[in-house]
């Protein structure tokens, strides 16, 4: 028994259908990072409040203001590398939205 063979017939909607499915995927990645950026944005804010407490922590409570001031700089170093991670979210979630602009003017020609 002979095995039939089956093509693949493209027809002129098929590069629109490829489109589309590549504009899915990178609105999808720029939403995925979209959303981490407003994490390290709420983490960057919340460190900082941190910072800030122990602050005044170490003027209230003087027999611990070694400690209090330790803290406060471990908070302020947390929201320094929480406020980057944001940055670097806001680059790549710009990055895909881009990309999916690059892909949709690339089929636009070809279509």
């Amino acid at each position: 028994m002979a095995e039939e063979k089956h093509f693949h017939h493209h027809h002129i909607f098929h590069h629109h259908h490829h489109f589309h499915h590549h504009e899915i995927v990178y609105k999808i990645k720029e939403k995925y990072h979209k959303h981490l950026e407003h994490l390290g944005e709420l983490a960057a804010a919340a460190a900082s409040a941190y910072a800030v407490h122990e602050k005044h922590e170490a003027i209230n409570d003087p027999e611990h203001a070694h400690q209090h001031n330790i803290h406060e700089n471990i908070a302020a170093a947390a929201a320094v590398g929480a406020g980057a991670y944001a940055i670097h979210e806001h680059h790549v979630a710009k990055k895909a939205d881009d990309e999916a602009h690059a892909k949709k003017h690339h089929y636009h020609f070809f279509c």
